[in-house]
């Protein structure tokens, strides 16, 4: 039989183009396995109610993204009163800052706390920065205050943690401490800076010992955290915002630091800051850490995990049903949301929090333990600072209760029983 050898030459070109075009078996099997996973929607019938999602087969984008949420209760959601002045030696003061509250504990009959002190006015970065105070936090010592109701308190005469020596990594500043209380000592960490304090200065953190939450406090001879040290700066001008390359989110500055005995070992919390930091769509490029040690002086190793955050500023964090709890504030798309973690490192959002009266730099009260069924029992009263003007800042009493139903004036609650006319404060 003869053959069309067009028909031929037609068949074999066929060929080889289906053949060159066909991805073998493991190019298959890896395309697979890199394709995006579908989001799973949960749209059962109660939910869909509860939701008040009518036609599952026309879903908005956010509606989508309500049946994608992991967690909707209600028993994390808070609402905070007005914030209310202390009397004593922590009533405002003009002249004098005191800002960032530590948590506060109780010892002998006695609520303790730990802040940032300093006095004057800032002048910026315009003038002479190795005299001038550039910051309200500039210039700081870490001072100590007791109290036997937490309305009135004493303050030391002294600061609790002095400045370091001449050029050391604490000469210029301390500030911004929390506390911790670990097998009969107290450990307070705390913010650094060398001098000079200019834009592109890099922020360390420190760390004090005592027997007694009365001192006297021995400090560590160098820095227990510092950032990361792979972003670059761009030319010699002091402009934070100038990079060739921004490094990892705490490549400027650790803040806020805060360490919790967690599963046998201490982990330290903290607050990064970027060289080159940005203004992204949910405000400041702000993220948290964490640094973990088997000794509560260290060495602190920082998470691969990290960031651990996506949003927050002021760290504020609390043990509660095996894993640590975060209040996440002020930046971010995520700010203002109560996050839980079952291994102090994966952070879910469990709730909001209602904006108004929102505290910043938050001093938890420690003496108030937090539960599986009243996970924010730790809010009931704290202490925050307000800024009273930019120069000067004084510490305030805030207090929060649950909200678990929106109720008018003598109507029933889901409880069958009657809203109190009033919201009874902490």
């Amino acid at each position: 039989m003869k053959l069309n050898h067009k028909i031929v030459f037609h068949l074999l070109a066929t060929v080889l183009v289906i053949g060159c075009n066909q991805p073998d078996k493991q190019e298959i099997v890896e395309e697979e396995k890199n394709k995006p996973c579908e989001t799973v929607l949960d749209v059962s019938p109660e939910k869909l109610d509860r939701f008040g999602i009518t036609n599952k087969d026309f879903l908005s984008a956010a509606s989508k993204r309500a049946l994608q949420w992991k967690y909707f209760e209600n028993d994390w959601y808070r609402v905070f009163n007005p914030m209310k002045p202390l009397k004593g030696d922590l009533a405002y003061e003009e002249g004098v800052v005191r800002r960032d509250p530590s948590a506060v504990i109780k010892v002998d009959g006695l609520y303790h706390v730990w802040y940032s002190k300093s006095v004057g006015p800032t002048d910026g970065f315009g003038g002479d920065i190795e005299n001038d105070k550039v910051f309200p936090w500039d210039r700081c010592t870490v001072w100590h205050a007791t109290s036997e109701d937490g309305w009135t308190w004493k303050e030391d005469k002294e600061a609790a943690v002095p400045l370091g020596e001449k050029g050391s990594y604490d000469d210029r500043s301390i500030f911004t401490v929390e506390i911790m209380e670990w097998d009969g000592m107290y450990y307070l960490c705390y913010q650094t800076i060398m001098s000079p304090y200019d834009v592109r200065t890099k922020n360390e953190v420190g760390l004090a010992w005592s027997a007694s939450p009365f001192g006297p406090w021995e400090k560590s001879k160098e820095p227990i955290l510092k950032p990361a040290d792979n972003g670059i700066w761009k030319g010699e001008e002091q402009n934070r915002f100038m990079v060739e390359k921004k490094g990892d989110f705490d490549s400027h500055k650790v803040h806020d630091p805060c360490i919790l005995p967690y599963k046998g070992k201490f982990y330290l919390y903290y607050k990064g800051e970027q060289m080159g930091e940005e203004i992204l769509y949910g405000g400041r490029q702000i993220r948290h850490g964490v640094a973990v040690a088997d000794n509560p002086k260290g060495p602190y190793i920082k998470s691969k995990y990290n960031p651990i955050s996506n949003s927050g500023h002021e760290i504020c964090v609390w043990p509660v049903d095996g894993g640590i709890a975060s209040l996440i504030t002020t930046d971010g798309p995520e700010r203002n949301t109560f996050q839980w973690s079952p291994d102090g490192i994966n952070f879910e959002i469990r709730g909001a929090v209602k904006g108004a009266n929102m505290p910043h730099a938050i001093g938890l009260n420690r003496t108030i333990e937090a539960t599986t069924d009243n996970p924010t029992a730790i809010f009931d009263w704290g202490l925050s600072h307000i800024y009273n003007s930019w120069n000067y800042q004084s510490i305030m009493r805030f207090d929060s209760y649950r909200k678990t139903s929106h109720v008018a004036q003598g109507a029933k609650a889901p409880d069958g029983k009657k809203k109190k006319d009033k919201q009874k404060d902490n």
